[in-house]
């Protein structure tokens, strides 16, 4: 699904205009992308977490030629889907939200 097809799906549902839609669409990334970039987590109840991970610098090698490179230290974005999110993907019973986030924070360390 494309941001195209997300405000299409906002203007669609929720009777705002396409203009309206595509300018909330545009500040919620661009809330998600300035709170990603301060190092802080996103948590989407029901849907499931962003979180910056640091990575150190290594040793890597150039698959084509096998010469060893390093690659540096960098920033990395993951995501981790909600219980409720997994739960819909495999077609299982979905809990409520709350439950599933009151599991998932029992489950972190």
């Amino acid at each position: 699904m494309t941001k195209a097809e997300i405000v299409e799906q906002i203007y669609e549902r929720v009777g705002f205009s396409k203009k309206e839609a595509a300018e909330l669409v545009e500040k919620v990334f661009d809330i998600m992308k300035e709170t990603l970039a301060e190092g802080e987590k996103v948590k989407i109840s029901g849907f499931g977490n962003f979180v910056v991970r640091e990575k150190n610098a290594r040793k890597g090698r150039n698959p084509q030629t096998g010469q060893e490179i390093l690659l540096e230290a960098r920033r990395v974005l993951t995501f981790k889907p909600s219980l409720v999110l997994k739960n819909i993907l495999n077609d299982e019973v979905v809990e409520s939200a709350a439950e599933s986030d009151a599991e998932e924070e029992e489950s972190t360390p």
